[in-house]
């Protein structure tokens, strides 16, 4: 093989990985292009668990460290699906296309409907019974992101991976 084939080869095999990495993100609404934290200085306290069946135990988000009274922030653009109570729990729901965030336990700041830019304040962090609450002040916001009815990690929206492969 000559230069040339070695060439057409390697632009075949970049443009496939970028279609396929592609393929693999969360398509955000509004063509938004940028994702972001929904809390400033996140520290993560407890990993994403997905069930192999959505009824099985597992845990289908993230919580991130907090201490109750801190903002929370969209994490992309979107609209409000629902902000209000569940089960005694603030929670907020934004819908970004085809995929949807949630927060909680968050003392919602926005409306039903309202459009939202990534980084906006949805509202603070709520106390409540969390993995994290080992101290009065100290809350965790559980940060869930689902397509459809499957849960998906969202990290995935913030955390750039890099995997390096093989030359061909």
């Amino acid at each position: 093989m000559g230069y040339w084939g070695f060439c057409r080869i390697t632009a075949v095999f970049a443009l496939f990985s970028m279609v396929f990495a592609a393929l693999l993100q969360p398509t955000p609404a509004n063509s938004a292009s940028q994702w972001g934290w929904p809390m400033k200085s996140a520290r993560l306290s407890l990993g994403f668990d997905r069930p192999p069946q959505n009824w099985l135990p597992g845990h289908r988000g993230v919580d991130l460290v907090g201490r109750t009274g801190d903002q929370v922030y969209a994490a992309g653009n979107g609209v409000v699906m629902f902000a209000g109570s569940v089960a005694g729990k603030g929670v907020v729901v934004i819908k970004h296309g085809s995929v949807r965030t949630t927060y909680e336990p968050v003392a919602a700041s926005v409306l039903v409907g309202s459009k939202i830019r990534v980084g906006e304040l949805i509202g603070k962090l709520a106390p409540g019974q969390s993995h994290c609450a080992t101290q009065t002040a100290v809350s965790c916001l559980h940060w869930g992101l689902i397509r459809g009815d499957q849960y998906l990690n969202p990290l995935l929206l913030v955390k750039k991976q890099v995997r390096l492969l093989p030359m061909a």
